[in-house]
């Protein structure tokens, strides 16, 4: 069943109403942080206070179902003069799996005050320098000093009884977690310390640099590399910031685009999550569905309506659950499903069920979700999103303008796009033969 403009509106209303709520509460816990911040900075100037937290607030408040904020420690660490190696399968101990992008930062000489955050084990054989930053120490000592500026602060009644809980940290974890009280509402924040070197622009490859984007975002969001830690010996690059910029840069534009992640994001946490509330879509998924969304559809026609607006973002996401495949914006190789626990089947049949019948979701309830159980998959939608995905033909606009075409959701007027639409279709009917 359709669901009407003023069901979409109402729906958005009621989310975007309490953005300006939570930004207060993440204003009022940040202040505590930095506070804490501030005494660990003064006992250890290597780790800095870095007040420019707008991008923190900006996600805050645009994901109202979850209230974790990471936040990155930035090291006072010349990342510009620090070698990059790669991570070797022995590097790190069972428990911690080497993903994409980790790596060693190597130290080029001694006397750079970084002693006692280095190691020089696995180092020399390598032929290396002074030794390499091991984010295990960096982690442990920003551990002991945010513990002494919590008693520090109690001491000198700079906090309140119930304003920060430290219960949450935990030796082994690559983050160090706080609980910290917003007004009425208690927010985690991970905190990660973070080295930052410049790196030259990023290349996308066989991709339209900038395209649906503001000129020159991409350049601005990736201008600076990030390195976290990875496991207790290994660093890996981090894309949280950078794809954060890029959203933000989304923001500038006229158009519904964020309105439709805010309300995607409400249907995915109250009718798409999994039994136990663990697991399923993140928000973090539906940000990159975002953000190719914004790439394969640059056209401003598309993000005039917010109905529209929302399916642009239904049917790259359906493509990716149906494949099990949702490539990272910024690098397109890592597949953000891989090893995915949930069961991704069932989350299609649920955001196809929302797909054909929005007006069934678009409405508040604190039980439980819509029910999809007796729910049938179209076989004409389904074997059309099944399409192999190593051919990028389906991976393009014309594609997705097709599938948008099965939700009587294409209303554009771009003859370009329906001859290439045409196009698509001729070869897809000697692929799917019943689609004809």
């Amino acid at each position: 069943m359709a669901a009407s403009a003023s069901h979409w509106h109402s729906y958005l209303r009621v989310i975007v109403s309490r953005e300006r709520q939570r930004l207060e509460h993440f204003q009022q816990a940040e202040d505590i942080l930095l506070t804490l911040l501030e005494d660990v900075h003064a006992r250890e100037p290597r780790f800095l206070v870095d007040y420019a937290r707008n991008l923190e607030a900006f996600e805050f408040a645009l994901c109202t179902s979850e209230d974790i904020v990471t936040l990155e420690v930035p090291l006072r660490i010349d990342g510009d003069a620090l070698r990059v190696l790669a991570c070797w399968p022995g590097d790190t101990p069972a428990g911690h799996c080497l993903g994409l992008g980790t790596c060693h930062l190597e130290v080029p000489s001694s006397g750079t005050d970084l002693e006692d955050w280095t190691s020089t084990v696995g180092v020399m054989e390598r032929g290396g320098g002074a030794g390499c930053l091991v984010p295990g120490k960096v982690l442990q000592h920003l551990k002991e000093l945010l513990v002494s500026a919590i008693v520090h602060c109690q001491r000198c009644f700079m906090l309140q009884p119930g304003d920060l809980s430290a219960e949450n940290l935990r030796e082994d974890a690559m983050e160090l977690s706080l609980l910290i009280r917003g007004g009425w509402k208690t927010i985690r924040f991970d905190i990660i310390p973070v080295v930052r070197r410049q790196q030259d622009p990023l290349q996308l490859k066989g991709r339209q640099s900038d395209r649906g984007f503001p000129e020159g975002s991409l350049w601005k969001a990736t201008e600076e590399a990030h390195f976290v830690p990875a496991s207790p010996h290994c660093w890996r690059s981090s894309t949280h910031l950078p794809i954060l910029k890029l959203l933000q840069a989304v923001d500038t534009l006229n158009g519904t685009r964020l309105d439709s992640l805010r309300l995607l994001n409400q249907i995915r946490s109250q009718d798409w999550g999994e039994e136990g509330g663990k697991g399923g879509l993140t928000f973090n998924h539906l940000k990159m569905v975002l953000l190719w969304s914004t790439e394969l559809f640059p056209s401003p026609e598309d993000w005039q309506d917010l109905e529209d607006s929302v399916y642009r973002l239904l049917v790259i996401l359906l493509r990716c659950l149906a494949t099990r495949h949702l490539p990272h914006f910024l690098h397109p190789e890592e597949n953000l499903f891989q090893g995915e626990p949930s069961d991704l089947t069932s989350l299609y049949h649920k955001v196809e069920r929302f797909a054909w019948d929005p007006r069934r979701f678009l409405r508040f309830h604190f039980g439980l979700p819509a029910r999809t159980d007796s729910w049938q998959a179209d076989p004409g939608t389904r074997a059309l999103l099944q399409l192999p995905t190593e051919d990028r033909s389906y991976w393009d606009t014309a594609y997705f303008d097709i599938l948008l075409s099965q939700f009587q959701v294409y209303r554009i007027q771009d003859g370009a796009r329906h001859s290439a639409v045409s196009q698509l279709l001729s070869k897809i009917r000697q692929e799917i033969p019943q689609q004809s």
